[in-house]
């Protein structure tokens, strides 16, 4: 693609060297350069990339987007042939010229985003789920991996859960070749923070609710809430959740688009409540009440905060243009996403439940939801997770102490830390360490292995935590890694 860089809209100060260049792929990593590429000079928080600009060029680089005027001025004298482009902020650019790049393929799609602390993924599939349903294909971006309307594709994303600009754009104009009309995408608040979605104006953004996370990247609560309100500033119309305390009433405060509210609170004015939820082994019924209307409604989900999720999904097909009867008519046969209390029978007569809830919030939830199962014995494997905040450690602990038979910690993602200190830190949190019921792995691996040594006959066993994937992250390398391979593996060698 032939770029004049001076056209487009990218808060450029100044282009030095030639105004045009034929641009045949974009890339932040100088390793990742090829020729006629773009290379964007991201300066973060352990690597600048305008120490790499050379490194770039000499293989095949052809024009250069950063941030520190004196270094590019330096390199276009000594490469007058090469682009150089100087702009205020180099994530904004390179979102801007993802978007040019790929034609817009944003504007192509129904575009949802969706933030808060817990249930992104589960919205995400449960949105692609339900508006593919509904006869408006939909694919999906987040944690649990890339999804056209109609399978996982292979891709080997930038980041765990919302793509760098460059990647966002290709996955976009991916989705529309597979005759996708709209994505459903997790849209987390270092991503808004690092500008990857700058650009992209969704048609709902939807909001789950908002706990304490992530301060080992925005220090201060309040900064990870004003990350997460950049998202409704992007947007035209919203999907809100008033029962949270977090950020409910900042939302009803700040956005002035189209909204649908939602609660599971009788007492409550929202426009979709539901009431009077009962559990089965195979999924959750509920009134709904909605325009003054009660329909009785059957999703197979498992868990109340899975409920608001669905009315999450319900609350997005109709900002989209979708009539309630519609939607109900096609709500029993909703998709779960993988890994989001996902039951697998092993036996004898045991449930293994993965759900990868990694927040005290989200996981004292999880386990109330659980043990409204029938069940003998309840085993929970924890983990402390290497590449997160460590201060949250002790507070998974708090979270389940004293609400399982066998409770098995863990360790995922370590990163460059040392196993052992990780699972010292979530120790912290229990009244007694040293019950004999609490034990002690230092990799997922034999975390997962022991809890289901653990486990007997009509017992739950539930693995939680933030695996994501299909690897652990160790000393910066992925190491594959699958719990379901594991559990099919011990059941196949103990049958």
């Amino acid at each position: 693609m032939n770029i004049q860089f001076d056209l487009i809209n990218a808060r450029i100060k100044t282009v030095y060297g030639p105004s045009t260049q034929n641009i045949q792929k974009l890339t932040f990593h100088s390793k990742n350069a090829t020729e006629s590429s773009l290379f964007f000079a991201i300066k973060g928080e352990n690597h600048d990339g305008h120490l790499y600009i050379e490194d770039a060029i000499k293989s095949g680089a052809v024009a250069v987007v950063g941030s520190d005027s004196s270094i590019l001025k330096r390199f276009t004298e000594k490469y007058p042939e090469i682009t150089f482009v100087d702009v205020e902020d180099v994530r904004i650019a390179m979102a801007y010229f993802s978007k040019h790049f790929h034609n817009s393929p944003d504007e192509r799609l129904k575009t949802v985003g969706i933030t808060g602390t817990n249930g992104k993924t589960t919205v995400a599939a449960y949105v692609r789920s339900l508006l593919t349903l509904l006869g408006m294909p939909s694919g999906s971006i987040g944690t649990s991996g890339i999804y056209t309307s109609k399978h996982k594709i292979p891709y080997k994303k930038s980041t765990p859960t919302t793509p760098e600009s460059v990647d966002l754009h290709q996955i976009f104009h991916d989705l529309i070749d597979a005759n996708d009309s709209a994505v459903a995408m997790e849209v987390t608040s270092i991503g808004l923070d690092q500008k990857r979605v700058a650009g992209v104006y969704f048609d709902v953004a939807i909001h789950t609710n908002l706990s304490v996370e992530h301060l080992e990247y925005h220090k201060t609560f309040e900064n990870y809430k004003e990350c997460k309100l950049q998202l409704f500033r992007q947007a035209h119309s919203a999907v809100i959740n008033v029962d949270d305390e977090g950020m409910g009433q900042d939302l009803l405060d700040l956005f002035n688009g189209p909204t649908v509210t939602y609660s599971l609170m009788p007492e409550t004015e929202a426009d979709l409540k539901a009431v009077n939820i009962k559990h089965s082994d195979t999924g959750t019924t509920f009134t709904l009440e909605v325009n003054q209307k009660a329909y009785e409604v059957y999703v197979p989900v498992f868990g109340e905060y899975n409920v608001a999720n669905v009315l999450s999904a319900i609350g997005t097909a109709m900002l989209l243009g979708y009539n309630i009867p519609r939607i109900l008519h096609v709500l029993t046969k909703l998709e779960s996403p993988e890994g989001r209390f996902q039951i697998i029978e092993v036996p004898p007569n045991q449930k293994v439940i993965l759900d990868y809830a990694h927040t005290p919030v989200a996981l004292t939830r999880l386990v109330e939801e659980v043990r409204k199962l029938k069940h003998s014995r309840l085993i929970v494997m924890i983990a402390g997770i290497g590449i997160r905040d460590f201060e949250k450690m002790p507070k998974m602990a708090k979270a389940i102490d004293g609400k399982a038979d066998e409770i098995i910690v863990t360790v995922d993602h370590p990163g460059h830390h040392d196993p052992s200190i990780i699972v010292d830190k979530v120790m912290t949190g229990f009244s007694d360490p040293r019950a004999t019921h609490i034990h002690r792995t230092n990799t997922r691996r034999e975390g997962v292995l022991k809890s289901l040594e653990l486990g007997g006959e009509g017992d739950i066993i539930l693995l939680t935590s933030g695996c994501i994937n299909g690897a652990q992250i160790v000393k910066g390398k992925e190491i594959p890694h699958s719990d379901e391979d594991i559990i099919h593996s011990y059941s196949y060698m103990t049958s």
